[in-house]
């Protein structure tokens, strides 16, 4: 225990936090994005194992790391599009499209990556590219602080910018309020001319291009290559992490730290000869708390709302009467 407490109270494991929480951040944004847009889904993980690979693929082309970002990007929205005409227009499923979109990101990856390394797992002979790391002057010199704040992946702090970027578009644009009230009633929405497969259209391109930066960090940040299924359950983690923040952009950001804390702490427990199988399984087994603690709380919340309803028609009738 002295051991682990030892390796937590240290400013390398807050910056890990940091490191390991970037895109559950950004994730987390463009599943708030969908969720206020009403087009949440669970296509996550394909959008970002597909941008994690177009961004890999394309950066070893080029030899240019924006360019890389920017197949990144296309590559999230390809998946993102195909959900969008096979949910608008074709009326499938939104949920079974999703899990489709999961596996065939799944496959294809592993596919086109064995077409082009004959390598099933990763893509270490291929020359890719990183996202380069920032040191932010002045605080990079502050005791403590510069060692936890400065030195990260520009992708880190562009997901925090995100964050702030997310509030704005949603809360503070005609089009965020577009995208409100085309999520909350679709009806109403459409009775005052809004266009709502349009907005629905234009919700899911957001979040797709905020979700493949999360992709992007995973092949050109966190590691400096591609590998299979790489993403490994933070589509999934960051759609519960804006759950957990009640689909608001600060809250949200607070459950997607806590989620990389988990993370960062089993990467830390695999140093002391901990089980690998209950050190792998920590992160989920934190969503699932999450989860049932979000459950949980709604639940007594509603028992509550309903309860002063009932007593305020109460109090109606009797005064009536």
């Amino acid at each position: 225990m002295d051991k682990i407490l030892t390796a937590i109270f240290t400013p390398a494991f807050l910056f890990s936090v940091i490191r390991v929480s970037t895109p559950l951040i950004l994730g987390s944004m463009a599943a708030l994005i969908c969720n206020r847009g009403g087009m949440l889904h669970i296509a996550f993980e394909g959008i970002m194992l597909s941008a994690a690979f177009f961004g890999m693929l394309i950066s070893a082309l080029t030899q240019n790391v924006l360019l890389g970002i920017i197949g990144a990007i296309l590559g999230g929205l390809l998946i993102s599009m195909m959900l969008g005409y096979f949910n608008l227009v074709l009326n499938s499923d939104k949920t079974l499209t999703g899990i489709a979109l999961n596996t065939f990101a799944s496959a294809g990856t592993i596919f086109a990556l064995y077409l082009l390394v004959q390598d099933k797992g990763t893509s270490n002979s291929l020359p890719s590219l990183t996202v380069p790391n920032i040191a932010i002057p002045i605080i990079k010199d502050i005791p403590i602080l510069g060692e936890i704040i400065s030195g990260h992946n520009l992708l880190t702090y562009i997901a925090f910018i995100t964050v702030l970027l997310t509030y704005i578009i949603i809360f503070r644009t005609p089009l965020g309020l577009r995208i409100r009230t085309v999520g909350e009633s679709p009806n109403a929405a459409a009775s005052v001319g809004i266009n709502v497969l349009k907005v629905r259209f234009i919700t899911l391109a957001i979040s797709a291009v905020i979700a493949s930066l999360a992709g992007a960090y995973m092949s050109m940040g966190y590691l400096s290559w591609f590998s299979r299924d790489m993403i490994a359950g933070r589509g999934f983690m960051s759609i519960a992490a804006q759950n957990l923040g009640a689909a608001l952009p600060l809250p949200s950001l607070l459950a997607s730290l806590a989620f990389g804390a988990v993370t960062a702490l089993a990467n830390v427990l695999q140093t002391l000869n901990m089980p690998s199988e209950i050190i792998q399984a920590m992160p989920y087994v934190a969503t699932l708390i999450g989860l049932g603690v979000f459950g949980y709380v709604g639940k007594v919340s509603n028992r509550k709302r309903s309860k002063a309803v009932l007593g305020s028609a109460k109090m109606k009738e009797g005064g009536n009467a």
